[in-house]
């Protein structure tokens, strides 16, 4: 089974979270991640508004959670953190 990154963030810095999001879209493709949505139009029905949304597709569970523990992410994490609001779970999917 597969398995989606799905997170929602406030970007408070964008300056510094852009560090972020370089260094990480490496770190995703190198797992085999594959964005299928990053940003566009939304509508928040319940919870929390952060106006970012993406979400990542993984080719099985085991990888979506090794790409955040690998060293490149970590390293993309150090600019996200004081530069952003987020919530980020990984979720396995049926198909």
């Amino acid at each position: 089974m597969g398995a989606l990154w799905i997170a929602h963030v406030l970007v408070t810095d964008e300056e510094a979270y852009m560090k972020y999001a370089a260094i990480a879209t490496e770190a995703i493709a190198e797992h085999g991640g594959t964005f299928i949505a990053r940003g566009g139009r939304y509508v928040q029905l319940e919870g929390n508004d952060r106006p970012r949304n993406v979400v990542a597709r993984f080719a099985d569970f085991d990888d979506a959670v090794a790409c955040y523990y690998s060293p490149k992410y970590q390293e993309a994490l150090k600019h996200a953190k004081g530069a952003s609001e987020r919530d980020l779970l990984v979720v396995e999917t049926t198909e």
